[in-house]
């Protein structure tokens, strides 16, 4: 069956007789984009999960009172952001410790993950992800790889476009110079 329209969806979710039905369908139409961004910010698989399953019983409980003033797709982003965040806050209340030694657990994690088949480029650059503050990370994470329009990000985040820009050329910045000096490591190491 192809994708339904967020109208069409929330037409069958409101019937009780088909309610079950319309939520599977969203749950198939947005698991993976959902899945994709929840990864690039927490990079644990099981983890990933866990946040995604979160994501969509927020959603289930929520979805009744969805009034459609934007759309489906940015609703969702939205729970799964605030989800990101939420769980990497647990991380970092239960650690006691800084951003520093999340980003440290995160980027084990990574490396040891049977889940990420990326390069070494793509390796690096999660790396880098990692190290920026969580919320300049979901920032990148959504116009970098989800190619998401500034408009739909400040719908998610509750952040004007103008700042959002701000923090992803920073963020941009930020990843540039650590790849950068990175690569300067490595090639003093070879020579």
């Amino acid at each position: 069956m192809s994708d339904l329209s967020d109208n069409e969806l929330l037409a069958l979710f409101r019937k009780e007789d088909t309610r079950h039905y319309a939520f599977n369908l969203l749950v198939r139409q947005h698991q993976r984009m959902l899945y994709g961004f929840i990864r690039r910010m927490v990079t644990d698989h099981d983890e990933a999960q866990d946040v995604l399953q979160n994501t969509f019983i927020k959603a289930w409980n929520g979805l009744g009172n969805f009034r459609s003033d934007s759309k489906l797709s940015s609703w969702l982003y939205r729970i799964a952001h605030n989800e990101c965040l939420n769980h990497l806050r647990s991380l970092k209340r239960g650690l006691f410790t800084s951003h520093e030694s999340v980003v440290n657990k995160l980027t084990t994690t990574l490396d040891s993950s049977e889940h990420f088949n990326g390069d070494t480029i793509q390796r690096k650059l999660q790396h880098a992800l990692m190290r920026l503050p969580d919320k300049q990370r979901a920032v990148f994470t959504m116009r970098y790889f989800d190619e998401m329009k500034y408009e739909d990000m400040s719908a998610i985040t509750g952040t004007s476009v103008g700042a959002l820009k701000s923090s992803y050329h920073i963020a941009v910045k930020k990843i540039e110079s650590w790849l950068t000096a990175d690569q300067t490591r490595t090639d003093r190491h070879v020579s």
